[in-house]
């Protein structure tokens, strides 16, 4: 299956960690806002909110609710 592709998403190696960022548009509605990589070196926890800040530019306190999941996840999440 080959993974799903984001609009505006450049192809990267294969190995190369990337999250898809997501921001919840209503109530159990998600929209993917960006991609960005997983920074070496930060835990789990860190490297998403690091994404989750390089999405909404370091303000994602507005009230919004985000997700970043790994670009392995996003692939396996899809197949079903």
């Amino acid at each position: 299956m080959q993974e799903p592709h984001v609009p505006g998403e450049t192809r990267h190696a294969a190995g190369t960690p990337r999250f898809r960022r997501l921001q919840e548009t209503a109530p159990g509605c998600w929209q993917v806002v960006g991609v960005a990589a997983r920074r070496p070196g930060l835990t789990a926890r860190m490297a998403r909110i690091q994404a989750v800040q390089d999405a909404t530019g370091g303000r994602f306190d507005d009230g919004g609710r985000y997700a970043a999941v790994l670009r392995s996840e996003w692939r396996i999440a899809a197949q079903f």
